[in-house]
């Protein structure tokens, strides 16, 4: 009967099964990692994962609707089993608390994300992972080997599943995922369990649209929170056998969602090659395809502290790659569509000398200095196309009043694999953001990145006391 199937449906049901037996292959390998297959600077690297993002949490503790949605969430709870990252101590049943610190961490666009496809790895897992470790007592030895499993799993899933084009949000498409897998590793589950588990989440991610974050809806903040709860409940599921099958995640994406299916990169040199290894930090506060524009125009800055942008610049032309052709907003609404802006990106750095998180806050949206700065941007695609690291290049130009023209280029963004910050940097930022806060929490960073054996002994539920002891409400 195969020889009356059409060439093209042959093939697809052979990329349908090389697939399917590609995520068998996958969580039957994840379900069996031990902390011990895991080389030291993999170890390291999902320490400095956890601080930042813990970070990125924290900054966003002030932010009116974050407040609000926390609140809310802490009301609700059930029990006292797992903490809100907002300050002092505040405690909830593990399932409002991922959603509340999931929420937090992505709103300000300071936390980590993966390199070689769009998913912010850590964002996936973490919010999920930190409170089912905290509500069961689990080790900070098995949290490390849970985030860089569930770490693995959703960036393959972003790998082998990419879409031709921008028109859905990875944090919307992937946290379900990420948090299933991160579930699945810290309680040991079998590859059968496994499988159901991060399958059935993959039955239930949310169409959230690309063009949400620069449309500046808000509601594209909260889809990684959702996504932890999702994961959660999945794990919980699977228990029971409820779950799906091997071949959901391409019938969903594939099928559904319209993405390309690239089976061998759910497999290729798993155990060898680590998706933790291939992620960046951040220490602008926008979003990642606009990072080597900013760090071009920081040159420029640099190499004239003379020149006032609102008093002596006429034009401001930016060459960016076709991802940050997208972040075309010129008057962005909210402070999430200010993050998605070049124009503001670019005119709000020009004018502050910085591009922190106060350059995006609600107040320099109206600014009539930052605003008249953006009228004067213009977005231009970057030639030539350069590959992968060199695939989000940027090159600034002013064109000053007097005529003079100064421009800068920069040709991969620093934090990435090819250009990373190190250690202190992050966790120098790391400390800058949260010491107001848990003023103890950054000399645990210190000890976590440094592998402190005993403190890799102690559960996260001690590590996390220890964190809001004492620390203001």
């Amino acid at each position: 009967m195969a020889q009356n199937v059409p060439v093209e449906n042959r093939d697809t049901r052979a990329v349908e099964s090389a697939t399917a037996h590609g995520v068998e292959d996958l969580c039957e390998w994840a379900s069996g990692v031990k902390l011990d297959d895991l080389p030291e600077t993999v170890r390291q690297r999902a320490a400095l994962v956890i601080a930042d993002n813990l970070a990125a949490v924290i900054a966003a503790r002030n932010e009116p609707e974050v407040e609000l949605l926390q609140e809310q969430l802490l009301s609700g709870g059930t029990t006292c089993e797992a903490t809100v990252f907002r300050g002092g101590g505040p405690r909830t049943d593990r399932y409002s608390a991922a959603v509340a610190n999931g929420a937090a961490a992505d709103w300000c666009e300071l936390d980590e994300g993966y390199r070689k496809a769009p998913c912010h790895g850590g964002l996936c897992v973490l919010p999920a992972l930190w409170a089912e470790a905290e509500a069961e007592g689990r080790t900070v030895r098995e949290l490390l080997r849970a985030l860089v499993i569930g770490y693995e799993v959703v960036t393959r899933f972003a790998r082998g599943f990419p879409f031709p084009d921008m028109t859905l949000h990875p944090h919307a498409t992937l946290p379900a995922i990420g948090a299933a897998a991160g579930l699945a590793a810290v309680r040991q589950l079998p590859a059968e369990t496994f499988l159901y588990a991060v399958t059935g989440a993959s039955t239930m991610i949310a169409p959230g649209p690309f063009n949400h974050a620069l449309k500046g809806a808000l509601i594209r903040n909260v889809w990684a929170g959702t996504g932890a709860w999702v994961g959660l409940r999945c794990v919980d599921w699977s228990l029971f056998g409820i779950g799906g099958v091997a071949a959901s995640p391409y019938d969903v994406f594939v099928v559904g969602l319209g993405t390309e299916a690239r089976p061998s990169e759910l497999t290729a040199d798993l155990g060898r090659s680590w998706g933790i290894a291939d992620g960046y930090h951040k220490i602008y506060a926008c979003c990642q395809y606009s990072h080597s524009a900013v760090e071009a125009l920081e040159t420029l800055l640099a190499r004239r502290p003379d020149v006032v942008a609102v008093r002596d610049v006429e034009r401001i032309i930016v060459e960016t790659h076709w991802r940050g052709l997208t972040l075309d907003n010129p008057r962005p609404g909210t402070s999430l569509a200010a993050k998605f802006s070049l124009p503001h990106i670019i005119a709000t750095a020009s004018h502050l000398r910085h591009a922190g998180a106060e350059a995006f806050s609600a107040t320099t949206l109206d600014n009539p200095a930052i605003a008249g700065l953006r009228e004067r941007v213009e977005l231009r695609r970057y030639e030539p196309e350069c590959p992968w690291p060199e695939d989000r290049p940027a090159r600034v130009i002013w064109i000053l009043r007097t005529g003079e023209r100064l421009e800068a280029e920069c040709r991969s963004a620093r934090g990435g694999p090819d250009r990373p910050f190190t250690s202190s940097e992050i966790l120098n930022k790391v400390r800058k953001i949260t010491t107001p806060v848990y003023p103890n929490l950054p000399n645990i960073c210190q000890d976590l990145v440094g592998l402190d054996s005993d403190l890799l002994a102690s559960t996260w539920t001690d590590v996390v006391a220890k964190i809001t002891v004492g620390a203001p409400s």
